[in-house]
């Protein structure tokens, strides 16, 4: 190779990284822990496990963008709630306690991601499923996107 000792380096680190993310399916979500017998099935889990691995990823990059945080710490932080559903004088409410020491942090991000929801389903009538992807999507990779809002593109189907 003509490369310089910075270049290789860089290289090392950009392929570190690429690896990374399937160390994080392999072993904080599963991807190699099952077994089937047949490729089908296989390929079904697999497919699976990425999907929830996405969605996780957005969701928790919905609770706070500026910042990545691993499976393995944002699960327990994010998930490990108590929640009592009451019902009195024809109103529901919804209580949820949260054990955790960061518990006051994870209520402020629930509440920001309501209220963006919440803004959402008051312009959801007026937005196709895409757009209103376009929105979730440009909030969750506000970092990435530098306050850019996404647009649905040309080959997208404007009626979805």
């Amino acid at each position: 190779m003509d490369l310089e000792a910075l270049s290789v380096a860089q290289l090392y680190r950009d392929r570190a990284d690429a690896e990374n993310n399937f160390d994080k399916l392999k072993n904080h979500w599963g991807w190699g822990g099952f077994t089937p017998q047949d490729l089908k099935r296989c390929r079904f889990m697999a497919r699976i496990i990425a999907l929830i691995y996405n969605g996780w990823s957005l969701f928790v990059r919905l609770a706070n963008p500026d910042q990545h945080i691993e499976a393995i710490t944002s699960r327990p932080l994010m998930l490990y709630a108590i929640g009592k559903l009451t019902r009195h004088a024809g109103q529901t409410g919804l209580t949820i306690r949260n054990p955790h020491a960061d518990a006051e942090k994870v209520e402020r991000a629930y509440c920001r991601m309501a209220a963006f929801v919440k803004g959402l389903r008051s312009t959801a009538e007026q937005l196709t499923s895409i757009q209103r992807w376009c929105r979730i999507l440009s909030l969750a990779l506000v970092k990435y996107l530098k306050g850019r809002q996404l647009a649905p593109t040309p080959w997208l189907p404007a009626s979805a």
